[in-house]
């Protein structure tokens, strides 16, 4: 079952009018704002994939130079997605789920991998062959992981039924 047929929409998202008190209603705003601040990072890491694999197959650095550039700024958006999608999570007020237990940790070690891949991307550019394969290989890994925990993400959201008329 899905978390807006559980509690409904306005218990994910409740108006201004609601009042939150303190550091945490600070962070329970910050927690809300997940379903927004994770679109991005994932677009970001996906096209890095893609742009990689697209350098990988013309030669051409032009796309190779957009992927460091995606990957990076997915980097850092992927972290601040993951603070507010564990503060999203823990301020539900509900019992933690198999699904979304493996939605956190998946999506914890998808950022990780993908900070170690921006990291690395220094190193890909004035390194070996092999560097550079090993850089492709864990930005392949990282797009693996973000793609099948923002699918994990839907779940949580709308529902294994959430295509079928």
């Amino acid at each position: 079952m899905s978390l807006l047929k559980t509690h409904g929409a306005c218990d994910l998202f409740p108006g201004i009018d609601r009042p939150l008190s303190g550091s945490f209603g600070q962070m329970a705003i910050i927690g809300r704002l997940h379903p927004l601040l994770i679109h991005f990072p994932i677009a970001l890491v996906v096209i890095a994939v893609v742009a990689e694999t697209r350098a990988t197959v013309t030669r051409d650095e032009r796309w190779h130079t957009m992927a460091v550039g995606n990957v990076r700024a997915g980097a850092v958006f992927a972290l601040i997605a993951v603070v507010a999608g564990w503060r999203l999570a823990s301020g539900l007020g509900m019992g933690s789920t198999p699904l979304l237990e493996w939605h956190r940790w998946l999506g914890t070690l998808a950022a990780v991998l993908t900070l170690l891949v921006a990291v690395t991307t220094s190193l890909a550019d004035s390194g070996s062959a092999v560097e550079r394969w090993v850089y492709r290989i864990a930005l392949l890994g990282a797009g693996a992981l973000v793609a099948v925990t923002g699918h994990l993400g839907a779940l949580l959201v709308w529902g294994a039924d959430f295509l079928r008329p």
